[in-house]
């Protein structure tokens, strides 16, 4: 296992790409690997007692309550590092930690001791008709209270002495049921280790194959040289050549707009000052004709007199205002710009920005030869890679540690009847245990019954019934059997409590904290010559940090088995693929690649000598001040619209009759002059006034802005035909950058489904989590420790029972002799007759005979 996950150190985590420091590393775009084949393996190494859980706490706090130290870590690293020598100071220590237990064990050796001796001593004391073996009883003012009491208390004892039992049968049946369960967890590990060894060659297998992603994209990327490459080159050119290009075009369309305004201009005038002419004629036969109607009789009236002279002394404003007639023409202007125009500037504009966006065709047929070179390399390493994994001996140690897995899984079928044999066995043993208390139960419980159903109070003690005599002696025989079964059954308790208690505070409750795995991760511990026993075992090299804590938490979180057990630690990548090799030989002949492009030209110069005739085109000669100043001024001196109305007003106040409709015919003859020829006078003027302005800002400065156009087109082209190669190498370098970037990803990739998802050992602590924590902790040790728990306290209670039998039974039995008082005249004097004492009772006496 450890050679095949080597395997994918070797071919995916070595310094791939470290070697390589590019000055730029752009962030590549997102490879999809997919998700590594894993399987979902079947064990919860978790187990819930259920009820039995309640009776587990309690043990567990009991067990506390004895031993409440903390694991001595630093002791028995100390005892075990000094193999268990004399040190008198370290077993104090150790009696300390244990005094608990100590205590508790001697408690229960004396019991074992003292309480058959004790039975053995009172058995013949009674012989002797002594402690209570003489068949009288005196009579007692309180004997029913004390009979009562005594019989409450037996009962009461017998209850605890029940649930004890009762604890043990639970615990021993439960052990027993999880023991037989027990088969189908194994069967589950063993189902989870093949399952681990059966899809790690799968797992590597796929990653293997992802190799074919990252060489199918560097693959692409290579054929996309010309929009990927070419274009990186021709968007760090363009900051310089676009907006040169565009300045010449722009330059070009001015060069359109400007004859568009010379012609505009030259039109503009010409209708003008034909316009002009026109409106004058017809503005002075309107003021003539206006003179002649005012110079007629009806406005000598007084009516009409102030109203005409009014009228007269505004004929005046019925002028032109505007005087296009002295304005220079643009002709010359014009000639010298559709010579210009002659050559069309956009069109060799256009060429230049083709020949540009040629760029990615020109990297292509300049890297072609090179492109070649590098596909052969990545195909040669996804040859190398693929021969390399069939050269790896895998499938031979898969297959052996199969077959040792299948050796250790059919060992433990054959040998599970046997632990279930010997499980038997040991159920037997407990339940005879339990039947023993049971059966000391069974006499407590019929001697109450039947002493206190058969007990006649109004009876002598001589003339007891047989029921109540009965009870009495099933109240003796369980005293007599507990003398017999307690000591052996607290042989067992002390037994199984130092042996189960110890267990849970040495092995389980560390494990469960992880303590445990900390002794045994001590320097020279488990062995005095290797620092770290667990590297030592598996790499022959003490000196690697290899815990067995970290080992099983890693595993625990399903951690891949190669970070779980440093397996780089076991081979040398570089010594059997370094891949960082091609990887310098990609970015060489990735760097290598030379891009000619002298062959763009941007703008030839037949364009330029365009760019100069346009600039000496003599627009900036235009008088423009005398065109705005003409523009700038209305038509007419005042507005024909306005003089019309008020020509009209004026005329509604005089009287009617011909003056008023002969004045109101003349308002609306000026208006039909104002719509027919002001209106298109003042449309022609704002198209001069339009084209003047363009002209205007066109003319400003431009030799210097054709200048400015011409050197920026020829600073672009020096930069493609003299300094594009350091562009060209730094677009290269980023291109590369990319391309290595998708195998520094796969790397990463690989590396990250190593560590997490390849081989994830999570079985193997599976494992040592149902030997350890389930079957020896949670099955047996706490089975174990509830059993004696119970058992135990059964065991105890016995004694109390014993005194409180024995009490009980004188009121239940029948005596052979009784107390007899004599009647005297005032009453019973309570005195015995010496002569009385003791009276003969032969049924009584027969009967013990025989009992």
């Amino acid at each position: 296992m450890a050679v095949e996950l080597c395997l994918l150190l070797l071919l995916f985590c070595g310094n791939t790409i470290s070697e390589v420091q590019p000055i730029y590393k752009p962030p590549p775009g997102t490879l999809d690997f997919g998700f590594v084949p894993a399987k979902t393996y079947d064990t919860g190494a978790y187990h819930e007692p259920g009820p039995m859980g309640i009776l587990f706490k309690i043990v567990h706090a009991f067990l506390y309550l004895v031993q409440p130290n903390s694991f001595p870590q630093d002791l028995i690293r100390k005892l075990a590092q000094q193999k268990f020598g004399n040190t008198q100071g370290d077993y104090q220590k150790a009696i300390y930690y244990e005094i608990g237990f100590i205590v508790s064990a001697a408690l229960g050796l004396l019991f074992i001791l003292l309480l058959p001796l004790v039975g053995l001593c009172f058995c013949m004391c009674r012989c002797c008709d002594n402690c209570g073996g003489e068949m009288h009883q005196r009579q007692k003012k309180n004997a029913d209270c004390q009979r009562s009491c005594f019989a409450t208390f037996l009962f009461v004892a017998s209850l605890i002495i029940s649930v004890g039992v009762l604890c043990a049968y639970a615990a021993n049946q439960h052990l027993t049921s999880q023991v037989r369960g027990a088969k189908k967890l194994v069967n589950s590990n063993f189902k989870d280790l093949k399952i681990f060894l059966n899809d790690t060659p799968a797992q590597i297998d796929y990653l293997v194959s992802k190799y074919n992603t990252t060489k199918d994209k560097a693959l692409s990327d290579l054929n996309n040289v010309g929009p990927l490459l070419g274009s990186r080159v021709q968007e760090q050119l363009g900051k310089e050549v676009c907006p040169a290009l565009d300045a010449a075009l722009t330059m070009a369309g001015a060069i359109r707009e400007t004859k568009e305004a010379l012609e505009n201009v030259s039109v503009s005038v010409e209708v003008l000052q034909e316009g002009t002419e026109r409106l004058h004629a017809n503005l002075t036969d309107v003021k003539m004709h206006l003179s002649n109607t005012l110079n007629d009789s009806a406005c000598s009236a007084v009516q009409a007199a102030s109203t005409c002279n009014i009228i007269k002394n505004s004929l005046n404003q019925l002028n032109i205002n505007a005087n296009f007639t002295g304005l220079p023409g643009v002709s010359s202007q014009l000639a010298k710009v559709n010579d210009v125009l002659k050559i069309d500037l956009s069109s060799l504009v256009q060429k230049g920005y083709a020949s540009f966006n040629d760029t990615p065709d020109l990297v292509v047929n300049q890297t072609r030869n090179i492109l070649s070179d590098i596909k052969s390399v990545l195909e040669s390493i996804g040859a190398n890679i693929s021969s390399f994994t069939k050269t790896l001996p895998v499938e031979k140690i898969l297959a052996d540690l199969t077959i040792y897995l299948t050796q250790s899984e059919t060992y433990v079928q054959d040998y599970f009847p046997v632990v279930e044999q010997y499980d038997f066995y040991r159920w037997l043993a407990c339940l005879i245990l339990c039947c023993m208390v049971i059966l000391i139960l069974l006499f407590y419980y019929l001697g109450l019954l039947c002493g206190t159903c058969g007990y006649d109070k109004h009876a002598s003690p001589t003339t007891r019934g047989c029921i109540s005599n009965t009870g009495g002696n099933f109240l003796m025989a369980g005293v007599g059997f507990s003398f017999l079964f307690s000591w052996v059954l607290m042989i067992v308790v002390v037994l199984t409590f130092v042996t189960g208690g110890n267990v849970e505070k040495l092995v389980c409750e560390p494990f469960e904290d992880k303590t445990l795995f900390k002794v045994l991760d001590t320097p020279y511990l488990l062995n005095q010559h290797w620092k770290n026993y667990l590297s030592g075992i598996l790499f022959k090299n003490p000196n690697i940090n290899l815990t067995f804590e970290k080992v099983y938490s890693d595993c625990k979180e399903n951690k891949g088995i190669y970070t779980s057990l440093h397996l780089e630690n076991l081979f040398n990548i570089n010594e059997f693929l370094n891949i960082s090799m091609y990887t310098e030989d990609v970015a060489l002949k990735i760097e290598h690649i030379q891009i000619n492009l002298s062959k763009i030209i941007l703008l030839d110069e037949i364009g330029k000598e365009n760019l100069l005739n346009f600039s000496s085109s003599g627009i900036e000669g235009i008088n423009f001040a005398a065109y705005l100043m003409e523009i700038s001024k209305s038509v007419t001196k005042a507005d024909l619209l306005s003089f019309a109305n008020d020509l009209e007003a004026r005329a509604d106040q005089l009287p009617k009759g011909a003056l008023e409709n002969a004045l109101k015919g003349h308002a609306n003859n000026i208006r039909m002059i104002h719509n027919q020829q002001v209106v298109p006078l003042e449309q022609a003027m704002s198209t001069l006034n339009h084209s003047i302005r363009l002209l205007k800002r066109t003319s400003s400065e431009l030799m210097v802005k054709v200048k400015n156009v011409i050197s920026a087109v020829n600073a672009a082209q020096l930069l493609i035909n003299n300094n594009a190669s350091q562009v060209i190498v730094q677009e290269t370098k980023k291109f590369m950058d990319t391309v290595i970037g998708y195998f520094e990803q796969y790397v990463e990739w690989v590396k990250e489904s190593i560590a997490m998802e390849v081989a994830a050992c999570k079985p193997i602590a599976n494992v040592i989590d149902t030997a350890v924590d389930i079957f020896l902790c949670s099955y047996v040790t706490d089975s174990v420790n509830t059993f004696w728990f119970g058992l135990g306290g059964s065991s105890i209670f016995l004694i109390p029972a014993i005194i409180f039998a024995v009490k009980l039974s004188k009121y239940y039995r029948r005596m052979d002799t009784e107390d007899v008082y004599d009647d005297m005249e005032n009453g019973n004097n309570g005195y015995h007759k010496e002569h009385l004492y003791g009276i003969h009772n032969p049924v009584v006496e027969s009967s013990v005979e025989q009992w």
